[in-house]
């Protein structure tokens, strides 16, 4: 027997879920299968581990927490095979893992480290100028709410904004459910909500220059209150924002991703004068 489970540690942003009614929606939800290549990050003291493995058999996991990996197998035992990488998801090399086939990620991931980590698995599993399948099938994660507010809004929305439109350019969000602050340990400042990320076999619309629509899009809504032509100035022109279909009268807010495209392709072929 292992010493009692250690305690969750703020350095490394950890709450531990225990609700079962929540893990079970959670499992439902993946609705796992024994041919599928599952990976789960940060899987802290198993409590999804468990119901994980019991449905599809195998699992890796990606732990940074050293401390918790001998409570995390001795749970887990008997239940199926588990592989624990200790790395840091920030840094893992997640392509490693897809060599073996698609992966399947889920994972109840720290508030602190939510959005970069977003980012760094897409960049490894779903990269924009690559012309192979992505190696992702989907992921499913528990995210604080505001940041699966913002990766589902759609334009004309307060949370819409650049997170939205970078992630929702390469798959689909579907929000799930909302997991009140009392399902973990110690309870969060704040509520979280479980979504889903299918990565886009053909992308929405279609970005030649993935680059200039990178720096269109990050510019554009670092004044959102401001009108397209004030946050656009020095990188196009007004008549070009006309010429994109978009009035320069508009706020970014209210701008579809097409519209971004378009500004992002007009950007592309000029010069800019920053």
């Amino acid at each position: 027997m292992t010493s009692a489970p250690p305690a969750p540690r703020k350095r490394f942003g950890q709450h531990f879920l225990h609700d079962p009614m929540v893990l079970s929606r959670i499992v439902s939800a993946i609705a796992p299968h024994t041919d599928e290549h599952l990976v789960e990050i940060g899987p802290g003291l198993g409590a999804l581990t468990v119901p994980l493995l019991k449905v599809a058999g195998k699992l890796e996991a990606v732990e940074l927490d050293r401390d918790v990996i001998p409570h995390l197998r001795e749970r887990c035992a008997g239940f199926g095979e588990l592989i624990i990488h200790q790395a840091d998801a920030l840094s893992f090399d997640f392509r490693a893992l897809a060599l073996e086939g698609p992966l399947r990620l889920v994972g109840n991931l720290p508030y602190n480290v939510a959005t970069p980590l977003l980012f760094h698995l897409l960049d490894q599993l779903h990269p924009v100028d690559s012309p192979n399948p992505p190696q992702v099938l989907d992921m499913h994660f528990m995210l604080q709410r505001e940041v699966v507010d913002r990766l589902s809004a759609r334009p004309g929305g307060t949370s819409y904004g650049r997170l939205s439109v970078m992630v929702q350019y390469r798959c689909s969000v579907e929000r799930l459910f909302t997991v009140a602050a009392g399902s973990f340990r110690p309870p969060p400042r704040v509520e979280s909500a479980v979504v889903r990320l299918r990565p886009h076999a053909t992308p929405p619309v279609i970005v030649a220059d993935h680059h200039a629509f990178a720096l269109l899009v990050r510019q554009i809504f670092s004044q959102r209150r401001k009108m397209v032509r004030n946050t656009l100035r020095g990188l196009l022109t007004e008549t070009a924002i006309r010429e994109s279909g978009v009035n320069p009268d508009d706020r970014p807010e209210v701008l579809s991703i097409s519209q971004l495209a378009r500004l992002a392709e007009a950007l592309s072929k000029e010069t800019p004068t920053v």
